[in-house]
């Protein structure tokens, strides 16, 4: 995934200076050297310290922010009005939405269109190369199923019961994590652990006895994979190493990144690993899990958010972006998920994913001048121009990756339907705040689809409203052949926003969307000889197609689609949640509660 980038040198005004410096709280010896240090400048930029890069910097913490002295400042005015006509009528599980069946097994037959080219030219490989009609795998010693996996669920969800069996077949005959080479912990864990956990859940639920008889299999192959995962683990720190050997279960350190694990990788392996405690009854999963999140919580003090790298040996942040995008997006989906997960029993998930919100609210979120969206800026490191102090600089790049935010704080506000009080006229101040802000977070990721192509780009770039184009134009997406930032891979998060804000609220609008983008995918990345390749270009019409079909293709774009225009009663969000691959997974009551999970 590519790394921060700014179009220009950023000005002195887009950096912020040294901030006033107040009494720092008391904190124990086990919290670590680690300090954030944060303020707000204009409501946009702050300033973090705290790693051994920078020894010298004194802490400082956010200073109170100022509230305005008027009675025109209400709830969510920040992020819009919410007007009676945004209002849903009723709490999400008592919404009743029909099917769209139309649009609904169009979609299905994208799926069916992809699914069997990979089954004609790289059945049982990692990835289908559409084009050439091939496939690859991800390691040199073989495959360990990622698109079979992947996919298990995607077809029991859109029953497609002939190539589930021989997908499940070939998982029994061929399926072999006794592997000696290095594979990403953080893949390995959402796409196939992930995808194991939930073929069998679903296949344990179902109502065909040829179906229901792999559950067991399916639970005995995911046991063995979290084994063979948990040497990751096996730091000073806790904190997992990026890379797993799987024959000889030892964890191996990021070498492109001096060892470090990234946030995202490290703290989205948490509802796989506490799904598989509560299957086995093993509770050594969970407590590996779970330790990740106290060495995070120890730190993430001021505001909830975090860089983007951490230290496996001493469980410390070093100085790197703050983003939402790439190695940082899951951890905040996953916070919030944990707290569903478990039936909201255990608190401090939810208490951390508010004060990340928060954080994100106050520090990130920015609105453009032309149309008032709304976007996401990163922070990077940074030596202030005038004053040669390290403070952060503002970059307004959103990934397309961020996009899964707004249904986030959607999801927040409804908990899937689980809040039985939710009135939507009479919201509270943060429900209001987070709804008017992932509605215009959607709105804004659609918006981005706005190109040649109608597809959204990899990265886009904001103005600030001191960029003469601001006037103008909202958004751009940089130019340059070895760039990136204009390809289309097939990404999921936009619709998968839709989904979770229709499900939410019943809005139609939110369907629209969703055809609209589905049908671009199918005018310029479906393959003529099956299934459907990314694009270099989204500005660039006729598009040009490149050899490759990711998994989460099958695993997440269509399966959100699909469950878009489907009967709001299938896969309920009142008693599910999606890992970041879109497997489906069961909310369930945990045995017991940790100390940590209800602090």
């Amino acid at each position: 995934m590519s790394a921060a980038r700014q179009r220009k040198p950023q000005t002195a005004e887009k950096v912020a200076p040294k901030p006033a410096m107040r009494r720092p709280k008391p904190k124990s010896q086990t919290a670590g050297v680690v300090r954030i240090a944060l303020i707000v400048l204009s409501g946009a930029a702050m300033v973090w310290f705290g790693t051994k890069l920078w020894p010298t910097v004194k802490t400082t913490f956010i200073a109170k922010p100022q509230v305005a002295k008027t009675p025109m400042v209400l709830p969510g005015m920040r992020f819009g009005m919410l007007s009676p006509s945004d209002r849903p009528s009723d709490v999400p599980k008592k919404l009743h939405l029909e099917a769209d069946v139309e649009k609904r097994d169009e979609i299905r037959e994208a799926f069916e269109w992809s699914y069997h080219a990979y089954e004609k030219c790289a059945f049982g490989q990692d990835e289908l190369h559409p084009l050439s009609c091939g496939g690859s795998n991800l390691s040199h010693v073989g495959s360990i199923g990622y698109t079979v996996i992947d996919s298990l669920d995607s077809l029991l969800v859109m029953d497609f019961k002939d190539e589930y069996h021989r997908a499940a077949k070939w998982c029994r005959d061929h399926l072999d994590f006794d592997r000696d080479a290095t594979f990403n912990t953080f893949e390995t864990t959402i796409r196939v652990l992930g995808g194991l956990l939930a073929a069998h859940y679903l296949t344990s639920i179902s109502n065909d006895p040829s179906i229901a008889a792999d559950a067991p299999f399916y639970l005995e192959r995911a046991t063995d994979l979290g084994d063979r995962l948990l040497g990751a683990f096996e730091t000073p720190s806790g904190i997992p190493y990026s890379g797993i050997n799987l024959h000889t279960r030892s964890g191996v350190p990021d070498r492109d990144n001096n060892g470090l694990a990234s946030l995202a990788e490290a703290a989205t392996l948490q509802l796989e690993l506490k799904y598989l405690s509560h299957l086995t009854g093993d509770m050594t999963y969970w407590r590996k899990a779970e330790r990740v999140t106290a060495v995070i919580r120890q730190q993430v003090e001021n505001d909830g958010i975090a860089p983007i790298f951490i230290n496996p040996q001493n469980g410390q942040f070093v100085a790197s972006e703050i983003r939402l995008g790439s190695r940082g997006d899951s951890y905040y989906e996953y916070l919030l998920k944990q707290y569903l997960q478990t039936a909201r029993q255990e608190t401090v998930y939810r208490d951390m994913y508010d004060e990340a919100m928060s954080g994100i609210k106050k520090l990130l979120v920015a609105k453009t001048k032309k149309s008032g969206l709304l976007f996401t800026q990163e922070l990077k490191p940074a030596r202030h121009p005038q004053s040669g102090e390290n403070t952060w600089q503002i970059v307004p790049k959103q990934d397309h990756l961020v996009c899964f935010l707004g249904g986030s704080f959607i999801l927040g506000v409804t908990e899937g339907g689980n809040k039985e009080d939710l009135d939507w006229k009479n919201l509270d101040e943060r429900d209001t705040e987070d709804f008017m802000l992932g509605s215009g977070l959607v709105k804004t990721c659609v918006d981005t689809y706005n190109t040649a192509t109608g597809l959204g780009a990899e990265i886009v770039m904001f103005y600030h409203h001191e960029d003469e184009e601001s006037k103008t134009a909202d958004w751009y997406i940089k130019p340059g052949h070895n760039l990136v930032d204009a390809r289309n891979i097939l990404r999921p998060e936009t619709v998968e926003s839709l989904f979770l804000a229709y499900r939410s609220t019943g809005d139609q609008k939110y369907r629209d969307w969703g055809w609209q983008i589905f049908q671009a995918f199918q005018k310029h990345c479906r393959v003529e000889s099956g299934g459907y390749a990314i694009i270099k270009d989204v500005q660039i019409l006729p598009a040009e197609q490149e050899d490759r079909m990711e998994t989460f293709w099958l695993s997440e774009t269509l399966k959100y689609l699909y469950l878009l225009f489907d009967d709001g009663d299938h896969i309920p969000l009142d008693t599910h949640v999606f890992n970041t691959e879109a497997h489906i997974l069961p909310v369930f009551e945990p045995a017991t509660l940790t100390a940590f999970s209800t602090l």
